[in-house]
């Protein structure tokens, strides 16, 4: 976090919030993609609004790029994001090492019922015991994950 942009945070902060607050009073659900993704497959009767909220996030991540160009790390003029590599000298394929990161992120969101979307941005906002605890837990794994890790 070498260059923290406290405008572009205000306002993705604000966009996300809104999006859950749109979804949660729009639709009665909650804006948690581990289980709006998830439940993608096997397609259920309510695949539709499902298949338009990731495809807006899509949507509109191509946008910001395109209104803000060089919009990456360290906000506009900043460094593409780019994939963490992986430890170096452990022989693992950067494909392989994604990969491996994203079962993982997968299971651990099955075994806590939900993601940090869910438990952080609507289940704290709900004043949920249980996303506390979530987002308690989410924070401290990733706390010793940098600490032993170096990466950011």
């Amino acid at each position: 976090m070498d260059h923290f942009t406290p405008l572009t945070a205000l306002v993705g902060g604000s966009l996300i919030g809104l999006a859950s607050a749109v979804l949660w009073l729009g639709n009665g659900r909650i804006a948690g993609i581990s289980g709006i993704f998830g439940q993608l497959l096997p397609p259920t009767h309510t695949v539709l609004w499902r298949l338009v909220f990731i495809g807006s996030l899509v949507l509109g991540a191509w946008v910001s790029s395109i209104l803000v160009p060089g919009l990456g790390i360290g906000g506009p003029g900043g460094a593409p994001a780019q994939l963490a590599a992986p430890p170096a000298n452990s022989g693992i394929n950067p494909l392989i090492w994604v990969a491996i990161s994203g079962l993982l992120t997968g299971f651990g969101t099955r075994i806590s019922n939900g993601c940090t979307s869910g438990h952080g941005v609507c289940g704290l906002a709900r004043l949920s015991v249980r996303s506390l605890v979530a987002v308690l837990v989410f924070f401290s794994v990733a706390i010793v994950t940098v600490s032993l890790t170096g990466i950011v």
